[in-house]
């Protein structure tokens, strides 16, 4: 993986990186990333694969009706890889495992999470609009996600 400068983000950078929502402060920062394994990352993609399937108790050809096997399917395992890459870049002295992540996406924390967020975007939305004017919040987000996809 490799960093990508993208100017996209800019200005949602300089917003969200010590955005005061009264009693919460968003320190927020959007970076992109090539999805190519350069490098140390193909092993450690590869290791990351093993250890999510060992988790499992499968082969990465099988699938099972157990919750915990119908949430990793071999696409969100995948993002959970690249997830996991990403934060290895963003913090290399830090030991993320795979598989310590999976423990924390139940449907519980991913609906506890999404209510928090959910909250949190309303907010940071109606700063944007007082402060920034222009296009939503939102709308300058997926524009830059827009551009940083397809450049």
């Amino acid at each position: 993986m490799k960093f990508l400068e993208c100017s996209a983000l800019d200005r949602l950078n300089d917003f969200l990186g010590n955005l005061n929502l009264g009693e919460r402060t968003i320190k927020g920062c959007l970076e992109a990333y090539s999805c190519k394994h350069a490098g140390s990352d193909k092993k450690l993609s590869i290791s990351l694969e093993t250890e999510i399937l060992d988790y499992l108790g499968k082969s990465s050809d099988t699938d099972s009706s157990s919750p915990d096997q119908t949430f990793l399917t071999r696409t969100s395992r995948k993002t959970l890889v690249y997830l996991v890459l990403t934060l290895y870049h963003m913090y290399p002295d830090y030991d993320f495992s795979a598989v310590k992540a999976h423990q924390f996406f139940t449907e519980e924390s991913r609906d506890s999470f999404k209510q928090i967020f959910d909250t949190y975007m309303h907010e940071a939305s109606k700063e944007w609009a007082e402060t920034v004017g222009g296009a939503s919040l939102l709308d300058t987000l997926f524009k830059a996600l827009d551009e940083v996809w397809f450049p």
